[in-house]
């Protein structure tokens, strides 16, 4: 009786790790599918906006703003979308933390083409759903935005533009 309870026992336990991996194995393999599905959409949204920089009829296919966009400014805002979105990719694959992410966005934002390009698609954010994590991001672009814009300079200007904004608390 008591070799039974034993074997019972250690039976339940075996049954409770199997269950423990089968579950870590599912979950590990769930997060390698949603990487690479958000790699494969990575590389299509790049390929698809080279296509467009060295198209001009297929970059009017992408013309949504609110004004009149020269050419080579269209250009020049399709890449600014590029690295937007190329940071993003690296935070939500696990590569930048949130506070790695402000600091590489940070750096983005001294640009004053970079500037202009945010504020031409602040339509294109406005439709999002306030609790989404694009919107939220966005959100914390739009202060890093306005902060770098307020230094009054671009590329090589105050040397204090390290420090502007309040990073995210992770």
């Amino acid at each position: 009786m008591a070799t039974q309870k034993l074997w019972t026992r250690g039976l339940s336990a075996a049954k409770s790790r199997l269950a423990s991996t089968a579950g870590a194995v599912t979950e590990r393999t769930s997060r390698h599918r949603r990487r690479a599905a958000l790699t494969e959409q990575h590389r299509l949204h790049f390929d698809l906006l080279c296509k467009a920089m060295d198209d001009p009829a297929l970059a009017a296919v992408l013309d949504t703003y609110e004004s009149d966009i020269a050419p080579e400014r269209q250009r020049q805002y399709l890449f600014a979308n590029i690295l937007y979105v190329n940071a993003l990719y690296f935070h939500r694959i696990g590569a930048f933390s949130l506070t790695e992410l402000y600091g590489h966005l940070r750096v983005i934002c001294r640009n004053k083409i970079f500037r202009e390009y945010w504020a031409a698609t602040r339509h294109h954010r406005e439709s999002l759903p306030d609790s989404s994590e694009e919107a939220e991001l966005g959100r914390m672009m739009d202060a890093l935005v306005q902060d770098m814009s307020s230094l009054g300079q671009d590329d090589d200007g105050d040397d204090e533009w390290w420090v502007v904004g309040e990073p995210p608390g992770e």
